[in-house]
């Protein structure tokens, strides 16, 4: 089969590698139907974070199941399924809490000796504790499709991040970052009944975004001037709640200036530098908590799905460019010169 895998910073290559089989009893072979370019993948793109020369990449993506092990109960040949970007077990005592991205058997896609996403086919670990199924009949919908592909990290993601910020009913909130998680995030909030949701951003394509997911301003200002323009909505007192989905210094230094007093900075953004731009004291003076992290997607799935089903949120917009497995490497390129927001892989 052909898959996408990583050579070295900006060698991208869809390359034959060997069929996926079923090893283990709790096992499932998943042929892809969709799959994505995260943004958490520019960090190996660019070098920032180390990946072994032929390694196989990518984390978000659902397809049919075309194999599964004598272990597996819930799921059938022919089904259709969306995986979370961690798989799980589903019975220690991390994923009993809806933390499962703690399982101690669990694992990354694309990590080192694993399937990445990006690619024909899959080998699911523990299939019954990480794979949700979903209707059969959205195979044949493809608006819905493409919505049903950010259950796997970018929704679940924003949501987690919402939650993280102490998102409720009439509050405000603020989200730093333009990027699909940091849109997603808007549409958390919005779901989660914020009744001010302050956008930072600076294009116009992803700021139109955010509006039609349910930002009520934008501010594209940054560093200090974003300060003042949040405070200045503000009536000088900050946000209840910030989504800081970016992961650097400044991202961080700015959630951190934004958020009123006894408010919350839900961090969701890959750390690279990020923890510069915390300081303690400061927060310790202002009793503002930090809580976030890596989102345990899976835990959230059932929650989402129906709103997406029904159409009550649709996060498809945030894919802005298709290609197909050829497409790779050129759709790489696009997310790291901002070109496009969110890569579609349709194998």
């Amino acid at each position: 089969m052909r898959a996408t895998v990583i050579h070295a910073p900006h060698d991208i290559r869809v390359e034959e590698v060997p069929d996926p089989r079923v090893q283990q009893p709790t096992d499932v072979v998943l042929r892809v139907l969709r799959a994505c370019i995260c943004g958490s993948d520019l960090w190996a793109y660019r070098g920032e974070s180390a990946r072994q020369p032929g390694q196989r990449i990518g984390h978000e993506f659902l397809g049919v199941v075309e194999e599964a092990g004598s272990g597996v109960n819930g799921f059938a040949v022919g089904d259709l399924v969306v995986a979370p970007f961690v798989w799980s077990d589903g019975t220690c005592t991390y994923c009993a809490e809806g933390l499962t991205t703690s399982c101690p058997r669990g694992g990354f896609w694309g990590s080192v000796g694993s399937d990445g996403g990006q690619g024909e086919a899959v080998r699911v670990p523990f299939a019954d504790g990480t794979l949700v199924k979903l209707p059969a009949a959205a195979a044949s919908d493809d608006r819905l499709l493409t919505a049903l592909l950010a259950l796997s990290d970018v929704l679940g993601t924003g949501h987690h991040a919402a939650l993280g910020a102490g998102v409720k009913p009439g509050s405000t909130v603020a989200v730093v970052g333009d990027g699909a998680v940091g849109l997603c995030g808007v549409m958390a909030a919005k779901r989660l009944g914020a009744e001010r949701i302050i956008a930072l951003g600076r294009h116009q394509a992803r700021t139109d975004i955010a509006r039609a997911f349910g930002a009520t301003d934008v501010v594209a200002e940054r560093g200090e001037a974003a300060l003042a323009a949040v405070r200045e909505l503000t009536r000088g007192e900050g946000t209840h709640g910030v989504i800081e989905a970016v992961g650097t210094e400044q991202s961080m230094r700015t959630a951190l200036g934004i958020v009123r007093d006894g408010g919350s900075v839900g961090y969701v953004g890959v750390p690279h530098g990020s923890g510069t731009g915390v300081d303690l004291g400061v927060m310790f003076d202002r009793n503002v908590a930090l809580r976030g992290g890596v989102a345990p997607v899976r835990a959230y799935i059932p929650e989402l799905l129906p709103d997406v089903l029904d159409g009550t949120i649709d996060p498809s917009p945030v894919f802005d460019l298709t290609v197909g497995l050829d497409g790779v490497p050129g759709g790489y390129k696009a997310m790291d010169e901002r070109t496009a927001l969110k890569v579609l892989v349709k194998p």
